[in-house]
């Protein structure tokens, strides 16, 4: 029930208590499509999480399902069966 419940410091969803809004980290999918037909390793996840913007990243195994929750701030990579990257996209 945390949608119900009040600040003590008066910020809003989203501000700081000084009243300066965050800037919420947003990927771009379109900075890290170098990456596809590379090897899917631990390396070019780091690098591709760094480069898109995005906070946090998710690994797409080949026949994998996947929730379709959006996320403006995951990067997606997919992945075939010789563990080269097929796909990047954001959400």
């Amino acid at each position: 029930l945390a949608g119900c419940a009040t600040t003590t410091d008066g910020a809003a969803p989203g501000q700081v208590a000084s009243g300066e809004t965050t800037m919420p980290m947003i990927c771009n999918a379109d900075r890290v499509q170098g990456y596809v037909g590379g090897q899917a390793d631990q390396a070019a996840g780091a690098a591709i999480l760094k480069d898109s913007g995005a906070r946090s990243l998710r690994w797409g195994p080949p026949n994998a399902a996947w929730t379709m929750d959006y996320r403006q701030d995951r990067v997606n990579v997919q992945y075939g069966e010789t563990m080269k990257i097929e796909r990047i996209t954001c959400g």
